[in-house]
């Protein structure tokens, strides 16, 4: 397994986010090649401002694993993370976040702050950015142009 196909499982959160009129983000979380959670945007649905792709999969990898510190996971997550996910990025300690399309109104991890690298923080977080950029990109593009119609 790779980058690419951990991104592909993000995608297919995405598209389950926009069928369902969420702003579509996906997210998956890999331990070792396992997948442990996956998730979607659930804002508009759930009513609930903290409900994005990335904390979901956390709340829910946390569960499963029956603890908080996420070390020797990886988060794939279509878009760049916000500041509350890049937060809530380095506060489970995940060892390593792979996004796809770089957000510019609202990145948290590279485009704006770079909140989950700062060496203030007692964790950082390894980046990997542009990993099927085009496509995670391009499912953003498509929900805004057709909710501006």
């Amino acid at each position: 397994m790779n980058d690419d196909y951990y991104m592909g499982l993000a995608l297919i959160e995405a598209n389950k986010a926009f069928a369902v009129g969420e702003i579509p983000i996906g997210a998956v979380l890999v331990a070792g090649s396992e997948v442990v959670a996956w998730a979607h945007n659930m804002r508009e649905t759930w009513q609930d401002a903290t409900a994005h792709a990335e904390v979901i999969v956390i709340r829910e990898a946390c569960r499963l694993l029956n603890r908080w510190r996420l070390t020797g996971t990886t988060l794939y997550v279509t878009i760049e993370p916000c500041p509350m996910c890049a937060g809530a990025l380095v506060m489970s300690r995940i060892d390593r976040l792979v996004y796809g399309s770089s957000d510019y109104k609202a990145g948290g991890v590279e485009s704006i702050f770079n909140i989950v690298q700062n060496d203030a923080l007692n964790h950082q977080v390894a980046v990997t950015a542009g990993v099927r950029a085009d496509e995670c990109s391009a499912i953003m593009k498509r929900f805004f142009k057709e909710r501006r119609q």
